[in-house]
């Protein structure tokens, strides 16, 4: 299994699942190797369909699908595992569905005592963001260098950074104690996403391919 550690791209709200699927193996194609798929703005049979297509592209670069929110559509197309935000459901209750053998990831934002709640609950990585202001979510609660410091002394886990990232600010990020990049915009938004993931994935000193 892929280790947890390095670019992990989450998808956009895109409708358009060609557009979708090209720019996401253009970000495989540079060194990416973990790929969340977030779209909540569509429905139940286009996010399937959507996920379906990914599970395949992302098997063919061996890399890592984890769907966020919907444990059921995870389940459905055989995803590596589940990312839940603070609204999205039980972590008990997904860890327990999904079994040992898959992989549940859980938004912590600014909040190192709900991070310590999901390790209990048994996730396998913790996220805390926005870290810089964000296309996507522009009122998110920011969190700190500092708590990022933190939690690397305090959590055990792998630890995911989101919000805002760039190749210029997530130095920074890293050295803070960050093993996970999420990024959106600064992949699916690049004029060369192929490139842009080189860059990111150059921050952890792995081989371009």
């Amino acid at each position: 299994m892929t280790t947890l550690r390095g670019l992990y791209a989450v998808t956009p709200d895109w409708n358009d699942s060609k557009r979708l699927l090209a720019v996401t193996e253009a970000i495989l194609a540079g060194g990416c190797r973990i790929v969340q798929y977030r779209n909540k703005a569509t429905s139940d049979c286009h996010r399937q369909e959507q996920a379906g297509a990914l599970r395949a592209l992302t098997r063919r670069h061996d890399a890592l699908l984890i769907v966020n929110d919907f444990v059921d559509l995870a389940l459905q197309v055989e995803a590596d595992g589940v990312h839940l935000g603070g609204d999205d459901g039980d972590l008990a209750a997904a860890r327990q569905r999904l079994g040992p053998g898959k992989i549940l990831g859980a938004s912590c934002y600014d909040d190192l005592a709900l991070a310590g709640q999901a390790q209990a609950a048994g996730v396998d990585y913790v996220a805390f963001g926005s870290f810089f202001p964000s296309q996507v979510k522009p009122a998110a609660r920011r969190a700190s260098l500092d708590l990022l410091r933190a939690a690397r002394q305090e959590i055990e886990l792998p630890i995911c950074a989101i919000g805002g990232i760039t190749p210029a600010n997530a130095p920074a990020l890293i050295a803070a104690g960050a093993d996970l990049l999420a990024v959106i915009s600064a992949l699916y938004e690049a004029d060369e996403p192929k490139a842009a993931a080189e860059r990111f994935a150059s921050l952890f000193g792995r081989e371009k391919t």
